[in-house]
């Protein structure tokens, strides 16, 4: 009888000074169902201060690798050229796979013919799930990562919960490099308009802390403005096209302020007050990082 050898995965994990969240990530990995024979794990170290290999060496199947120009999918990217696994699995050094992640992501990917990516399930989750704190609450609930939604209406899944095959990165290329934000969408649009198939794992599950200091909230914010407008500029607009993006981007959103005012997870007027007094601050945040990037040659920012 002939058994079948599982699929080898290679699992690349970008990092930059977060040594603490990237132990707890790789504990996590250790413990995955999936045999540890037939995985690796590359962790890309992009320019921290923090020593990394104080954590990697902890572990078995690790290799570190450095990336110094900054950006997540620049790293990533040096984790794939060396990467020896059919399969590339993604994640984050913030996000704790379950122990089954990874098999349930493999199996998925593997379920049908002509799949170019899994996109797995992300469970954010506060400290005390009775008392979040406002930048918890508002990251819950606006700023939340539905993969199913992402496949379905935008043809893409994130980076801290996504799987492919190698041969699918060879016929549709690498990460933008120059995005430090947004480009998983992008990637992702490629794959899509190639002709792939794209799957939602539900049971392909990681949990992810939610951000809850203002710092880390207004960072991820700034990350994202500069990414859309990074992308924005990739497609080389007019004058006038920038001014026109700059006016809509202007306009108030009050349709997202009534849909989340409305949401049953604000539980009464001091939750809606506080998710209002932050969704207004980083409202203010966007605009200056915004106008910093069209307006006087500012360059997108890691976070």
């Amino acid at each position: 009888m002939c058994l079948i050898q599982p699929t080898f995965v290679s699992i690349i994990i970008p990092v930059f000074n977060d040594n603490q969240h990237l132990q707890i990530c790789l504990e996590a990995i250790a413990q995955q169902t999936y045999s540890s024979e037939h995985y690796e794990i590359i962790v890309v170290d992009n320019n921290s201060k923090e020593d990394v290999s104080s954590v990697t060496t902890l572990f078995e199947n690790v290799i570190l690798i450095h990336e110094p120009s900054p950006g997540s999918y620049i790293a990533r990217n040096r984790g794939i050229e060396i990467a020896k696994g059919e399969i590339i699995a993604f994640t984050d050094a913030d996000c704790i796979p379950e122990p089954t992640w990874l098999a349930n992501g493999v199996k998925a990917l593997q379920s049908k013919p002509n799949v170019g990516l899994v996109a797995g399930h992300i469970e954010l989750f506060v400290s005390d799930s009775n008392y979040p704190n406002p930048f918890e609450l508002y990251e819950t609930i606006a700023l939340a990562f539905p993969q199913d939604q992402f496949l379905a209406n935008d043809n893409f899944g994130v980076t801290a919960n996504l799987l492919t095959f190698k041969h699918v990165l060879d016929a549709v290329g690498l990460f933008d490099e120059t995005l430090k934000s947004g480009g998983d969408k992008q990637w992702g649009q490629r794959v899509f308009a190639a002709g792939y198939k794209q799957l939602y794992a539900e049971d392909a599950r990681v949990n992810h802390p939610a951000r809850d200091t203002w710092d880390a909230l207004r960072k991820r914010a700034v990350r994202i403005i500069g990414g859309r407008y990074d992308v924005l500029k990739s497609n080389r607009p007019s004058t006038l096209a920038l001014l026109t993006d700059l006016v809509v981007f202007l306009k108030p959103p009050f349709r997202f302020f009534l849909r989340t005012w409305q949401d049953a997870r604000l539980r009464g007027p001091k939750q809606k007050i506080q998710f209002t007094v932050v969704m207004l601050r980083l409202r203010w945040v966007a605009i200056q990082e915004r106008f910093r990037l069209q307006f006087s040659g500012g360059v997108s920012e890691r976070g």
